[in-house]
């Protein structure tokens, strides 16, 4: 509302106080609008309010996931950089096992060699504790059990690094022979351990065909000396 004063020139001994007059008078606010406006005004400041709270929870929202997206990305990156290590640590040291396992004391003799060529990092796969279960070939026909054999042997022969074959018998076992050849024709390094003097042919000990895959043949017809004789070889060298 604006004012002004008007000086008005009177006749004498007329009043000469100021007239103080309106230059608009002021419009009359109802109560009722009053209240709405008022109402409207504490409204925006809460819808004010609200925005700031969403924009702190929607930045909150956004700092977790990228809390947990990293932590996932480091966590995800230290389990490779672990497997990778430990993937390293037993490359070029994955050894098939080839010997016969029909009676308790082969299964005996092939676990206690096994212990030791794992007590020097060597991943070893033998078939009669890794290969199938008894319960996994009940109910199969002898073509599915045969089938099922041959390719999951085959299969672990390839993935090795190194074939270890145990020689000892009449003649040496004839899987484990089959199991020589694949490793031989497929660039495997090939070991063989005999501790049984019966002979072959020709006053040889064992089979060109065989001994040639051989990269070395632990020989010694004293078991125990045997055995000393390859944990020796292990301490000072790979095979």
């Amino acid at each position: 509302m604006q004012y002004f004063v008007l000086r008005m020139s009177l006749p004498r001994g007329g009043c000469k106080h100021p007239v103080v007059a309106s230059e608009k008078s002021p419009p009359r606010i109802s109560p009722r609008v009053a209240a709405l406006a008022s109402g409207m005004v504490r409204m925006n400041e809460r819808s004010g309010l609200m925005k700031k709270s969403l924009v702190k929870i929607v930045a909150f929202v956004l700092m977790a996931v990228m809390t947990v997206g990293l932590s996932s990305y480091y966590s995800g990156t230290s389990v490779r950089a672990e497997t990778a290590a430990s993937e390293q640590d037993v490359e070029g040291k994955r050894i098939y096992f080839a010997a016969p396992l029909f009676n308790e004391a082969e299964r005996e003799y092939n676990l206690k060699l096994v212990t030791l060529l794992e007590s020097y990092g060597y991943e070893v796969f033998l078939p009669q504790r890794d290969g199938f279960l008894a319960p996994e070939l009940e109910g199969k026909t002898e073509e599915e059990k045969t089938e099922m054999i041959f390719q999951k042997d085959r299969d672990e022969v390839l993935k090795a690094d190194i074939l270890f074959m145990v020689l000892d018998g009449r003649v040496p076992d004839e899987g484990a022979c089959v199991e020589l050849g694949i490793a031989y024709a497929n660039g495997k390094r090939c070991y063989g351990i005999k501790g049984d003097a019966r002979s072959v042919e020709l006053d040889m000990d064992l089979n060109p065909m065989i001994t040639g895959c051989f990269t070395k043949l632990f020989y010694n017809l004293d078991n125990e000396e045997l055995i000393k004789s390859l944990e020796a070889y292990l301490k000072d060298n790979d095979l």
